[in-house]
Parts: structure tokens; sequence; C-alpha cells
């Protein structure tokens, strides 16, 4: 197959409405009532498909999703290029700060002035923190989304001014979702990086430019950053088939175990170096892996295969006008390789309340 897109992401999601409160002590508070002490507005988002919603749509790519039976869950029930069943994480953190219910993409040639506002999503399905990913699928890699924001300010400035702009980057929070296909869709399925690197070392390489984005977007005014880890790999229904295994894979679960706490420790580093405001890592892998090994805890029946098709191997356009199973909700899957809705609000409760620590 020639390319696996694997992506799945749990990020930063909410519950189903601004009205989600988490505990943080006594009283509970609201990521919205934070939101607004602390005057956050907007939500801007880099990475791959798990917060891509619908940029793909406009490049000259096979990796899209506008398409049923995907969005078969999003509010009118229409394809919009998310690769999931309903919404995604990002657009569930835009909800708790009680903003808007869905995040736009970028390129999206429908973008209201509100949308620039309160913010914008730049991700691509099939991305990676290494831009040769990317380029494998002709799809925007890192360098070119970050080249975007500074389309963003220029667009965002005539609109309030330059003095404005500065303050709604500042309060903004950045969030940077991604890492999977530089494994899945790169080093395991083409020559080049496995030439140049051995694992370990393609994972410092990962750091590294994980590094330079952070360091480019705070030099562009970011203060506030959520980034997300990488999710088990191995449990990836198309993982499994591909392994010959009825299983999640140990060799692809401990590549993202072992990126996870490099990316962690990095993105501390950066915080006391950049003397940014707020940081918060979100840990996918123990999320996720948690609900596949207790789907009742969470209301999943089925989590070794996806709603669409077979489960087993369809994914983008191999999982075009398929049918589908009766409930999605009951699935961690939506195809063989992306979440569905329900698993992206399992990753909420978790991702929210850690950003609401570090704003509290």
């Amino acid at each position: 197959m020639r390319s696996l897109v694997i992506v799945i992401l749990g990020l930063a999601l909410a519950l189903t409405t601004p009205m989600l409160t988490i505990a943080v002590n006594t009283p509970k508070i609201t990521l919205k009532e934070l939101a607004k002490k602390y005057n956050v507005t907007s939500v801007l988002v880099f990475g791959d498909s798990s917060v891509d919603p619908g940029n793909n749509n406009h490049l000259p790519t096979d990796m899209k999703s506008n398409f049923s039976p995907y969005g078969k869950d999003f509010f009118d029930g229409k394809p919009t290029g998310r690769f999931s069943n309903g919404r995604l994480t990002t657009d569930f953190i835009a909800e708790a700060l009680g903003y808007t219910q869905a995040i736009p993409a970028f390129l999206d040639r429908n973008l209201t002035d509100k949308d620039l506002i309160h913010g914008v999503s730049f991700a691509s399905g099939a991305s990676g923190y290494d831009d040769l990913t990317a380029n494998f699928s002709n799809v925007l890699p890192v360098s070119k989304q970050l080249e975007y924001l500074m389309h963003y300010k220029i667009r965002l400035s005539k609109l309030v001014g330059a003095h404005k702009t500065t303050d709604i980057i500042k309060n903004a929070i950045f969030v940077l979702s991604m890492g999977t296909n530089d494994f899945l869709q790169n080093y395991y399925l083409e020559p080049a990086r496995p030439k140049q690197y051995t694992l370990e070392q393609y994972q410092n390489y990962l750091l590294s430019c994980m590094s330079k984005d952070v360091k480019l977007m705070h030099k562009m005014g970011a203060t506030k950053l959520i980034v997300v880890g990488v999710p088990p790999m191995g449990c990836m229904p198309l993982v499994m088939t591909l392994a010959g295994e009825t299983k999640c894979v140990e060799k692809f679960n401990n590549i993202s175990s072992t990126l996870n706490n490099k990316l962690e420790k990095q993105l501390a580093k950066l915080k006391h170096t950049l003397g940014m405001s707020t940081t918060a890592f979100v840990d996918c892998f123990a999320i996720i892996n948690n609900a596949i090994n207790n789907p009742h805890k969470y209301g999943l029946t089925e989590t070794t295969k996806g709603c669409c098709g077979t489960g087993t191997i369809e994914y983008g356009t191999t999982c075009k006008g398929l049918t589908t199973c009766e409930d999605a909700s009951k699935y961690a899957f939506w195809d063989a390789v992306h979440p569905t809705q329900k698993m992206y609000q399992i990753v909420a409760d978790e991702a929210i309340a850690s950003l609401i620590r570090d704003l509290a």
C-alpha cells in the first residue's frame, strides 16, 4: 500500500457543550471561564488529519475525506473533509471556549471574519514533523502551515488592526498534533530516512523538527501551546491487519511511547527557554490505550476494527461510499486508521483538564 496515513489522535477535546466543567481543586471551573479571565479568544491548529477540518479538500492530493460516509454524524450529516464521522478534537476545544462549535480550515473559501478572530486550522492530513512526510502525499508540510500563519496574521491585521492582532496571537491556544505519519508513511515505507537515520536517530530528528516549529511559532507571537503525543500506533486496525495480528502490535506501540517521552521532556525545556506562559502535553497514548483495554468503562464495544466497511483496511478513498456500522459511538475507530468522534470525546476529559490545570 503506497501510503499508510495513520492518523489518530485525540488531542485536546472537550465534551459536547461549552458548559463542561472540570474539577480543579475547589471550586469547579470551566475552560470557558478561564478563557474569559485570560482573554483567550482563538485556537490556531497545526498538524495532520487528526486536526485537519478540510484543508486537503483544496489540494491536489488523494488524501481526502470530503465524501460519504465521512461526516455521517456531523451537524448536517454531510462530509466536510474531516477524517471522522463527526467533529475533531479541536472543534470541541473551541466549543469549550465558548466561541464556535467547529474550527474551519484556513483554505476554506467560505472563511468568515468571525472565523479569523476565533481560530482556524492550518493542518493537513498525511503531514508530519518531518516535511518529507508531507511531500510523499502532496499535502502541506508544517513549514507551509506556518507560512499560512503569516498570511493569517496579515488578513487579521487588515480586519482588526495590528495591535489587536498581536493580542489575539499572544492569547491564542496553539495546538500541534502529528507524528504518526512520520513512521507509517515515511520511515517504514520509504527508503530515504532509514538510510540516513537509525530509529532512535530519526526520533531525535523529529524532536529537532518539533523544536524548530515551536520556536518559530513563539517568534510569531505564540505563548500558549498544546502538544499532542503520538497515539498507540500498534492498536490501529490497519496496522494490526498488515502485521497479521489480532491484538495491538507491540513494536509500533513502543515507538509511540518512546517518542512521547522525548516530546514531553522537550516541551518542558522549550517552555523554560522560550518563556512561554502555558504549555500542556496530551498523553493520548495512555488515554487511548486505557480506553482500548477497558472499553466498557467508556461505553465502547468494538476497539479492534473501524466502523466503515470491514473496518480492517479501509480509510480515505477506499472507504468512499461503503456501508458503516449502526452506531459509531460504540466504536473506537471510524475507519481502519482514524478515530470516531466518541474516541475524541474520551481523550477530551484528560486534555481539557490538563489545559485547565495549566491555565488556572
